[in-house]
């Protein structure tokens, strides 16, 4: 069985959906056109984990899924489908903080000496002697000496007899040398091993004994807010109880990574993703390693299995004109580029400066996505990365005393030169591992040293240029040696060689995380002139795409990564993607929006809360800033198609209040201006949501304002999620489908785009098989619309996969007076001699809505288009077949009206009779 990948459906597993749940979906997946499940991590999670991320042992399946015996269960639906199966892997990091972890645990017990040491990214060698060599471990509720005095901190027994150190639920390992202490030598029976571990339980006497016994531990328990200044082992962006995994280690590549291998050997997954790619030592290095041990196992899989090469899909945020390193032997991205690509096509660029203008005059915030990056970058290395900024020091205080010529670098001038650069690093990371690294990767590191430098006073120059030569590939071992030691203290002798490769791969697993945290968790919840613009893979202020610049995005992709994934919505992604299509209306409406927006103010005006009432120095609660924020929220999540009743929007109000509470809770903390996580200001917070429910109840007038508006707006968004969706399913590259956005998908981020799916009521409206033209009379049908256009593209390319596989990407010229508003090009195969090449003409309409007449539905008229004409070259004129409507045309060569074309729907798929 050779399975084509065609089109992906990504599969959130958990507790409440299970192996034997997705069994069950396989049929109606397989009439969508799904040709691959892509799955999230499978592997044993913490307990009721409802995302697999957290995995705390990579040996076996979870259970809660439906462990290995469902799992084969649910391949044999897929194969008898002809499908196959996608794994999301995580390879860099795990769950820990407790026992769930076999192997964590075993490091705290044992200390350097556990066989499982090596697994994580532990910096062992500690200047405090009386930390070296313990595992700092951040898991208290509370503050140390209050958890021991309170009796939270205790002792406890297992059903073994072994000891623990327990505080709530969490369980930390007793070392075996210290059972003497407290048993004494003999062996007590139960009664008499509890009344001795009630000494250090005792009011007086037992804080005291208790801390001189957890002092002598491999571990050293602290309050989980030490963290980001102590945490000596590397964590997954600041989340203290996900650690570090160090894969670049053949041993640990192996045994995190042997039950991966055995089941892609024994047939049961054609394919990888691999989570957070940028958090490794050596990216590429993984990926060749990984794709060198896939190669080496496909003859050992069923036959019927064998024939296609494995997918190797890897989790990064590229920015704008960044491209996947060429030796990275992998299929591509998983779509995050993409959906930036189309974010930037189908936003009005003319919008784009009246949107900012905006957001100043009603927030009183600047608008300087830059100077707003750049503030973010530097709270969060201060606040949340603190002890890794430590480490990077470290490894290039370490490289400067390795040399004559640097050993008067002090770590002060190296500290503060590395902060100024590392905030200046526009991307996630370079990639360099000591043995350099690539023109663009240069660039990217001489623009960081040149904009630090405007930062670094006079006397730290030397030290900045020094830097500069070690991050640009300089190696300069004139000097020798001394015996300082490398970062992670295994030699006795410094190779000065060994040390810059320790002390780069620190830096760029600084830089990845500090990016993400700045852009994606910070500012794109701080400064927001439209919503839309701030997703996963996007940039503050990012200009809009042209359509020639989206052409050629399509190009480059199809040359140099024909098979990656193209997603318009994932698990991580902050608004779904019809969502974002509806807001996108709003680019094109700048003027009426502005005056909606301050007339929606002032109708609310009463429900604002003093600011006497409230820690927010000068306004009223909410911000302008976060008000602002809310109605575009508020905007994108309610449904269209209600009847026009204040029942009908009573009913509306209830069911996404809570979905908006928890959204806005979350964008206060992640802003971190008026509230955060770590010191939460729920004063603000109450006050906001007071604000919510008062302009959402039964008696207020807004939301029967909210409704009209999102009636204003549908047609235009409809047009916007039609084209949104036939280029994820016809540009070069591989359609993602995120489970349940095969319909409109207006969700928001995480945990609310995680909710349960209703695959009952879509596998209902596949099998109706509804006419996508007449499903767009009505907004109520605009559901079955969307799934429609899926499922007859996909049944498309099941019936000639090579065309959109390898297919060239040849623009069409428009031109017209309403040229800007149609995207057009073929997909173009190899023809036979004397025949016409197989082909596929696709025809977008997008910025819709100026075109549309009032109350009209989701096209733009004939009258719209007027005399704008689409260009068919000579070899792919002729008669053709229209897939969405099955009407036959007659294509001409040379201009041919638009009109005539797009007379029942905004887009077009013909291919050639």
């Amino acid at each position: 069985m050779n399975v084509t990948p065609r089109a992906t459906m990504r599969l959130q597993f958990n507790a409440g959906f299970t192996f034997d749940d997705a069994a069950a979906l396989v049929g109606y997946m397989h009439r969508l056109g799904i040709s691959h499940v892509y799955a999230s991590p499978i592997l044993a999670a913490r307990a009721g984990s409802a995302h697999g991320y957290d995995v705390v042992d990579p040996t076996r399946i979870s259970d809660e899924i439906g462990g290995r015996a469902g799992l084969e269960r649910l391949v044999a639906a897929l194969r008898r489908h002809e499908m196959g199966l996608i794994l999301d892997i995580v390879p860099n990091h795990m769950a820990v903080g407790g026992d769930e972890n076999p192997w964590w645990a075993d490091v705290l017990a044992k200390g350097e000496a556990s066989p499982h040491a090596c697994v994580f990214d532990i910096d062992w060698r500690h200047p405090d002697p009386e930390r070296d060599g313990k595992v700092h471990a951040p898991f208290l509720g509370e503050d140390y000496d209050r958890a021991l005095a309170s009796g939270t901190l205790r002792l406890c027994r297992d059903t073994a007899g072994r000891v623990w150190a327990l505080a709530h639920d969490r369980r930390f390992p007793i070392r075996d040398e210290d059972l003497p202490a407290i048993f004494g030598e003999g062996a007590p029976d139960a009664a008499e091993a509890d009344r001795l571990l009630a000494r250090y339980h005792e009011p007086e006497s037992g804080p005291r004994a208790l801390h001189r016994l957890l002092d002598r531990q491999h571990y050293r328990l602290a309050w989980w807010r030490t963290a980001a200044d102590e945490v000596n082992w590397r964590r997954f962006f600041d989340i203290g109880e996900l650690a570090g995994v160090r894969v670049e280690d053949p041993e640990v590549f192996e045994t995190t990574h042997g039950l991966i291998f055995e089941l892609y050997a024994a047939g049961l997954i054609d394919g990888l993703r691999i989570d957070h790619i940028d958090g490794l030592a050596d990216p590429g290095g993984y990926c060749r390693r990984l794709r060198a041990r896939l190669d080496g196992l496909r003859d050992r899989r069923p036959a019927a299995a064998a024939d296609h090469p494995p997918l190797i899909l890897v989790e990064k945020i590229l920015a704008a004109g960044e491209r996947l390193p060429d030796d990275w032997p992998v299929e591509g991205t998983t779509g995050y580029d993409f959906m930036a690509e189309l974010g930037g096509l189908l936003h009005d660029p003319s919008g784009r400066m009246p949107l900012r203008s905006l957001w100043r005059e009603v927030t009183g915030e600047p608008d300087d996505p830059e100077a707003e990056v750049e503030a973010a970058r530097r709270q969060i290395l201060a606040t949340a990365f603190e002890a890794d900024l430590a480490r990077t020091v470290r490894a290039f205080a370490a490289l400067a005393r390795s040399r004559r010529r640097d050993r008067d670098l002090t770590t002060a001038a190296l500290r503060r030169v590395l902060t100024e650069v590392v905030i200046q690093v526009p991307v996630y990371r370079i990639y360099d591992t000591g043995d350099g690294h690539d023109a663009a990767d240069d660039a990217t590191i001489a623009g960081a040293i040149d904009r630090a430098r405007a930062h670094v006073v006079p006397g730290d120059r030397p030290a900045l240029e020094r830097l500069a030569d070690w991050l640009h590939g300089g190696r300069a071992i004139e000097g020798g040696g001394t015996d300082a030691s490398a970062e992670a203290g295994q030699t006795d002798e410094a190779d000065p060689d060994m040390l810059r490769r320790a002390a780069l791969i620190r830096f760029q697993q600084l830089t990845a995380p500090l990016a993400a945290k700045a852009v994606e968790d910070t500012v794109f919840y701080r400064q927001a002139p439209l919503l839309s613009c701030n997703e996963v893979g996007s940039e503050p202020g990012a200009p809009t795409l042209s359509p020639a610049a989206f052409h050629q995005a399509c190009i480059d992709r199809r040359r140099h990564h024909p098979m990656g994934l193209l997603a318009t919505a994932t698990h991580d992604h902050k608004r779904g993607p019809d969502n974002r299509m509806r807001l996108a209306v709003l680019s094109e409406m700048v003027e009426e929006w502005s005056r909606t927006v301050k007339a929606w103010r002032r109708m609310n005006m009463p429900s604002q809360v003093a600011p006497s009432e409230v820690s927010l120095d000068g306004h009223t609660a909410p911000h302008p800033a976060d008000e602002l924020m809310l109605y575009q929220t508020l905007i994108g999540v309610w449904p269209a198609g209600l009847d026009a009743t204040r029942a009908a929007r009573n009913t509306a109000a209830g069911e996404i209040l809570p979905r908006v509470e928890a959204w806005w809770r979350k964008a206060l903390r992640e802003g971190k201006r008026r509230s955060n996580w770590v010191e939460p200001d729920t004063g603000y917070e109450a006050a906001c949501l007071a604000f919510l429910q008062a302009i959402m109840g039964s008696d207020s007038s807004f939301p029967e304002a909210l409704d009209r508006l999102v009636r204003r707006i549908t047609p235009a968004a409809m047009v916007n999620t039609l084209a949104q969706t036939v280029l994820q399913l016809t540009c070069p590259g591989i359609p993602d489908i995120y489970r349940g956005s095969e319909v409109r998908d207006l969700s928001l981020v995480d945990p609310d785009n995680r909710r349960p799916v209703d695959h009952d009521r879509l596998a209902g409206l596949l099998a109706a098989e509804t006419e996508p033209a007449a499903a767009l009379e009505c907004p109520r049908d605009h559901d079955a619309a969307k799934q429609a256009v899926i499922a007859r593209i996909l049944a498309l390319r099941a019936r000639d996969p090579a065309l959109f596989l390898t297919g060239d990407y040849l623009p069409l010229t428009v031109t017209g007076p309403a040229a800007d508003h149609l995207l057009a090009f073929a997909r173009v195969g190899t023809a036979t001699e004397g025949a016409q090449p197989p082909h596929a003409i696709i025809l977008v309409s997008r910025l819709a809505d100026r075109l549309i007449p009032e109350g009209g539905a989701p096209l733009i008229p004939a009258e719209g288009w007027a005399d704008t004409l689409i260009d068919i070259p000579g070899p792919l004129a002729g008669h053709h077949h229209e897939v969405l409507t099955g009407e036959r045309l007659a294509l001409r060569d040379g201009g041919l009206a638009v009109s005539g074309l797009l007379t029942r729907l905004p887009v077009a798929v013909m291919t050639g009779l």
